[in-house]
């Protein structure tokens, strides 16, 4: 039924909006004529108090005309209220005037039954006033019909009897009696009030919802219109962020997102390209040299030289497999690598004295600068000698003829700094921030060299990653390169 986010949120704001509403009506139907009887008993409580100390302290005036006029007077107070009051005696006879009884308002179907054949009035059931005529101070409280008495309105009364006491002796009685009717008019006045701030407060917020909801939905739909566009290929799409909170931090992360997204597809097909390249060129070689020596175009006397070149372009391409293979190992999570302690320095001979035969065929000098005699870190030995064989292969390689490499050690803190420096042609300042790209070669001058495979760097980087280490490089054009890596101290050695 409500198929867009708009929809829902306009429908459940609505609709939280008609519960909220609701519960609090009913919750006003249920307990307010509650409160308004405790709010008219403890008015006509008071009230009868009030009557019957102004009674008791004058019960030896009663027959006198001022006192009566006086007490006509005091009984006007509450004519607005709709409470009736009566002085009953002890025999349940009304003592008040009939004109003031009249005045009062009180219905004529009342005082038909209550006035007997003499004229007088009195209380026709004696459960009316023997409870209250036994009391000492306690107040009596009825809501009904009283026995009676108000059935002919056909409406339920409050009725709060007081007894009067004269002499520690009960005398009479005050009475207090009011319909319930009119505290359920209240009641009514009360809730008609609610019910139309209620209908108005719901139309206002049903309107700010309404622009609200489509505040919040638009860029939630604009952020799936791009993520179409994008799943077609289009990654030129972005989010235009307006609002500071939570939806406009989202818009930030997609438009983060497609940005990653773009450089992983062009990074995907890039490497496609170089993988293909990579391939494609060797096996083209090995292709070509062994159909020339099949068919013969290669005379006998050059099948060794041509082999060599097909050895050496084929253990080209297994290195390219394997270093593939473990790159993708690495970033699958695959390589777990195993910690332990172990002499840095030590290691380094270890990898330099590998390299030897390249070091000395293009006569390179060896500098090694270590911060003490032994130095111990902590990391896994394989991975540390990976790296510095590659760092130490690449200085070699594009350090020239009687160059110099330097090897140094640092402690800062508890890391271990190693450095590979070279005084080869270096690398321009626009390639520094790519030569951890897979495949990528920095320039022709790096790039002549045919036996890498342009991932020694990335492997690098990631092994160093694995290690939670940085490493960092330094370079410029023609003044060389210097590689440096951290590696966490041994503690205990």
């Amino acid at each position: 039924m409500f198929k867009s986010i708009f929809q829902k949120l306009l429908a459940a704001f609505a609709f939280i909006l008609f519960v909220g509403f609701s519960i609090t009506g009913v919750m006003m139907y249920f307990f307010l004529t509650d409160y308004m009887l405790e709010e008219k008993d403890g008015l006509m409580q008071k009230s009868g108090v009030y009557v019957k100390r102004s009674f008791e302290k004058n019960v030896d005036n009663i027959d006198n005309p001022l006192f009566m006029s006086a007490f006509t007077d005091l009984l006007r107070i509450f004519e607005n209220e709709q409470i009736y009051i009566w002085i009953i005696d002890i025999n349940g006879q009304v003592r008040i005037t009939k004109d003031l009884w009249v005045r009062q308002g009180i219905p004529l179907e009342i005082l038909e039954k209550m006035r007997n054949e003499g004229g007088n009035y009195f209380l026709p059931d004696k459960r009316q006033y023997e409870k209250v005529m036994q009391a000492t101070d306690a107040t009596i409280r009825e809501e009904g019909y009283f026995y009676g008495l108000f059935e002919l309105t056909g409406m339920p009364w409050l009725t709060i009897q007081i007894p009067l006491i004269y002499n520690d002796k009960t005398i009479g009685a005050v009475y207090l009696n009011t319909p319930i009717p009119e505290v359920q008019r209240a009641r009514a006045m009360v809730l008609k009030f609610f019910l139309l701030s209620t209908g108005i407060s719901t139309i206002i917020s049903i309107i700010l919802v309404y622009f609200f909801s489509r505040k919040l939905s638009r860029p939630i739909k604009q952020i799936t219109d791009v993520a179409w566009q994008i799943a077609d290929g289009d990654f030129s799409k972005r989010i235009n962020t307006i609002s500071k909170d939570e939806i406009g931090d989202l818009a930030d992360s997609f438009n983060r997102m497609v940005l990653e997204l773009k450089n992983l597809e062009e990074m995907r097909r890039g490497f496609i390209a170089n993988v293909s390249h990579e391939l494609k060129t060797p096996m083209t070689s090995i292709k070509g040299f062994v159909e020339g020596i099949l068919d013969g175009t290669i005379p006998a006397a050059k099948h060794e030289k041509y082999l060599s070149i097909v050895r050496d372009e084929t253990t080209r391409l297994t290195r390219l497999v394997n270093d593939l293979l473990h790159l993708a190992r690495m970033e699958s999570g695959d390589v777990k690598l195993e910690y332990k302690n172990f002499e840095i320095n030590e290691l380094i001979r270890i990898c330099i004295i590998k390299l030897e035969a390249m070091i000395i065929k293009k006569n390179i000098e060896i500098e090694a600068n270590f911060c003490a005699e032994k130095t111990f870190v902590r990391a896994d030995s394989d991975a540390v000698e990976r790296v510095l064989l590659n760092l130490l292969h690449n200085a070699a390689k594009f350090t020239p003829e009687k160059g110099k490499i330097r090897i140094s050690t640092e402690e800062q803190d508890n890391l271990i700094r190693i450095s590979v420096e070279d005084n080869g042609v270096g690398i321009s300042t626009d390639e520094i921030n790519r030569i951890w790209e897979r495949f990528y070669k920095a320039d022709k001058s790096r790039g002549k060299d045919t036996s890498g495979t342009g991932l020694g760097l990335a492997i690098i980087k990631n092994l160093i990653n694995e290690l939670n280490q940085e490493i960092w490089v330094e370079s410029s054009r023609d003044r060389g390169t210097k590689f440096t890596f951290t590696l966490s101290k041994a503690l205990i050695h």
